[in-house]
């Protein structure tokens, strides 16, 4: 009963959501067309402005991995994070998390497939990918598309995040399952 209720919401939210938008609009007489086409039009104009931030990111996410950092730091965290029940495989998580989503999901998406669905590495993995942020790619292109430069507070809070992100995700996991 509960499940084929969740299953009708999802299914209709958001088309609920945009007709109450076009209602509210034609409500107000707003003129819906020009207002969706500047919106597009500015929206690719700020696409095109960040393009450099994401060439950058990824840049520097490719030099990250291929120099083979992620591995020695899994290497020297392994031993501490073992007392915690973390194994070896959530470590490359931790660290390319705050720097890529798009990477954390496939690094998600092998310990998923490695370890399966319902084991406990899994759970931890996705209860991370979920309570932490892509900080450094949030710093690179949304600061970087309205000009932002002085990042130095933003970036010690992201960090502070992700850091508390990832130790509640281990004291819950190791809690629940």
């Amino acid at each position: 009963m509960f499940q084929s209720l969740m299953d009708i919401i999802s299914l209709w939210a958001l088309p609920a959501i945009i007709i109450l938008i076009l209602t509210f609009g034609l409500l107000r007489k707003v003129p819906l067309y020009e207002v969706f086409t500047t919106g597009a039009k500015e929206g690719f104009k700020v696409s095109i402005s960040i393009i450099p931030y994401l060439v950058a990111i990824m840049v520097g996410i490719s030099m990250f991995r291929a120099s083979g950092i992620i591995e020695y730091f899994g290497q020297l965290l392994s031993p501490i994070l073992s007392h915690f029940n973390v194994s070896a495989d959530i470590i490359p998580l931790m660290i390319v998390r705050p720097l890529s989503g798009s990477a954390a999901l496939g690094i998600f998406s092998d310990i998923a497939h490695s370890a399966g669905a319902d084991a406990f590495t899994t759970k931890l993995a996705a209860i991370m990918v979920g309570s932490s942020e892509t900080t450094f790619y949030v710093l690179a292109v949304y600061f970087g598309s309205v000009g932002i430069s002085k990042l130095r507070y933003a970036l010690l809070a992201g960090i502070l995040a992700d850091i508390i992100g990832i130790a509640s995700a281990i004291l819950v996991c190791n809690w629940l399952f």
